[in-house]
């Protein structure tokens, strides 16, 4: 398994970024002005953007892992790597997501905690419902964990 960094045509991923956020227009957002990591294990399994937020925040705005290798540690190694590669670069590792049963878990299990919700934030800024796991997304969950030295 290898994590690397990814300099140009992030677009070459896309497959991979609408996993996580289904809106195009939306990851055109922060996908030039983030750092993009893909993961490789025989073949790109999964990647993610982290974003400089300011004030010592760094946030995870993707990450997606391939259908067929979810399940086997494939996103916790990339969240493993953020938090290696940024401790001590950082105050805060932060991820917005859907409130979802499947990805709020993942997050609180790889050591994030709720912090804060936009409401509203999947139906004023999406221009479809977006569904997971059967539910409607309709606030952004903040979630933080402290990345300290």
């Amino acid at each position: 398994m290898e994590i690397r960094k990814v300099e140009t045509d992030k677009k070459r991923y896309l497959d991979f970024l609408l996993l996580a956020d289904e809106q195009e227009d939306m990851v055109d957002r922060y996908l030039e002005r983030g750092t993009m990591y893909v993961l490789e294990d025989d073949g790109v399994k999964a990647e993610c953007v982290v974003t400089d937020e300011g004030n010592g925040i760094l946030e995870l705005k993707n990450i997606a892992v391939a259908p067929a290798a979810q399940g086997r540690g494939y996103g916790k190694a990339l969240v493993d790597f953020l938090i290696r590669t940024y401790t001590g670069q950082y105050a805060v590792l932060q991820v917005g997501t859907g409130d979802s049963p499947s990805t709020i878990p993942f997050y609180e299990s790889c050591g994030f905690r709720r912090h804060h919700l936009v409401k509203n934030f999947f139906t004023d800024h999406y221009d479809h419902p977006i569904y997971e796991c059967g539910v409607q997304l309709v606030d952004m969950v903040y979630l933080q964990m402290e990345l300290s030295p």
